[in-house]
């Protein structure tokens, strides 16, 4: 492995795959193949789910993708020029090897100073919202994909990268199936949707009681459980503000949107711990993964008027349960110190977002940005607590 401008051993909490086309169809049964299709439109390739085009990943194929880290200065600095979003990226660049199977990407590891990773799917994060209203073509859908996930990448590569299989939860008999099937596989993290699980007709938390065989079987399995920021259908809740009805389209900035982008992820942990769930599984081991950390202290505020104005409605300290069970992936550009003020040292996780445009172009070369933090805590948030969370 070549140096690394780390002094401390990097376990990335978000690294991306770009799937092929054939991720979602190569495994996926005869009778569901219109459910997934690649068309072309004037000239370009897209991805239509149940008949719908999607424009949610504008180049599906991923053949061409925006470079690594092209947005850096504008997390760093904002936009005061008020630049486009093709501006801001500039000119893209063809897909490399690394990006589409692990034996290149280890090597690119290697060259970076990264030692394991945790390894997220891309375009899957359009799947359960487009095909809500059909729960058992979602969970046919999600079992060809890590079908494809495991024979292209393996759940546990050279004990280094960690793809996370997708968990799909409306039928939970056969979300349970499926987590036996990736963890006989030899998956370390598994990856689900931060968003209400639709079923037919309704949509409930998965917080609930009614979801406890699946979360015991999650504790058995001591799994890493990955909450990653995707499409999690509040776009229906911002449509009713703006008189409107469109997909949601994560790179094309919209001011209210964009106001309003963490509600489900206050809404997940909300409800994990409402709901009891964190408190009848103790064991749990959450990372909420690629979405900030502006909701995390507005939150707490939030769960401590709660508790003050009604302790009975909890089992335990809300904030003491978000404390032992949760841990958060921020940003790179985020604060890391205040962050690890409100949750602990030991509940802070680094993630480059790697090879993503939003992310880091060199992820190591945030062990010298990270300079609010004692070295201890260095250690910790740049590998040591998700060397804990997923010991090798």
């Amino acid at each position: 492995m070549t140096s690394s401008p780390s002094p401390y051993p990097i376990f990335d909490a978000d690294n991306h795959m770009y799937e092929t086309e054939e991720a979602f169809t190569k495994f996926l049964p005869e009778q569901y193949r219109s459910a997934v299709r690649y068309v072309e439109v004037d000239g370009r390739t897209k991805i239509a789910i149940k008949g719908q085009i999607s424009e949610y990943i504008p180049n599906p194929t991923f053949s061409v993708v925006a470079r690594p880290g092209a947005q850096e200065e504008y997390f760093r600095i904002g936009n005061p020029e008020g630049k486009s979003y093709r501006e801001i990226i500039g000119k893209p660049m063809r897909s490399i090897p690394a990006f589409r199977e692990p034996e290149a990407r280890l090597k690119l590891l290697d060259e970076q100073g990264v030692e394991r990773t945790l390894m997220f799917p891309t375009l899957a994060s359009l799947l359960e919202e487009r095909m809500r209203d059909d729960p058992q073509l979602t969970h046919v859908v999600i079992h060809a994909l890590n079908q494809w996930m495991h024979e292209t990448w393996s759940f546990n590569y050279e004990n280094r990268i960690f793809a996370t299989p997708v968990i799909t939860l409306p039928i939970v008999d056969k979300a349970i199936e499926e987590l036996e099937w990736v963890v006989e596989r030899g998956a370390r993290a598994i990856l689900i949707r931060p968003a209400p699980v639709p079923t037919y007709g309704y949509s409930r938390s998965f917080g609930l009681p009614e979801f406890d065989p699946f979360w015991k079987k999650v504790v058995e399995a001591d799994i890493l459980v990955g909450f990653h920021s995707s499409d999690s259908g509040y776009n229906r809740y911002t449509d009713d503000w703006e008189g409107a009805n469109k997909e949601y389209l994560p790179f094309k900035p919209e001011a209210f949107r964009m106001v309003n982008q963490w509600r489900p992820i206050e809404d997940t942990v909300s409800s994990l711990i409402c709901h009891g769930t964190l408190t009848r599984f103790p064991q749990l081991k959450i990372a909420f993964v690629e979405n900030g950390a502006s909701w995390v202290e507005p939150l707490i505020a939030s769960l401590k008027n709660v508790y003050k104005k009604g302790p009975q409605m909890f089992e335990e300290d809300p904030i003491t349960v978000l404390r032992r069970n949760i841990h958060i992936s921020p940003f790179w550009e985020d604060d890391m110190s205040k962050l690890v003020e409100l949750l602990g040292e030991d509940r802070v996780l680094y993630g480059s977002d790697y090879p993503h445009p939003e992310g880091l172009a060199e992820p190591a070369s945030f062990a010298a940005e990270l300079t609010n933090v004692s070295e201890e805590v260095k250690a910790k948030i740049l590998g040591g607590n998700m060397s804990r969370l997923i010991p090798v």
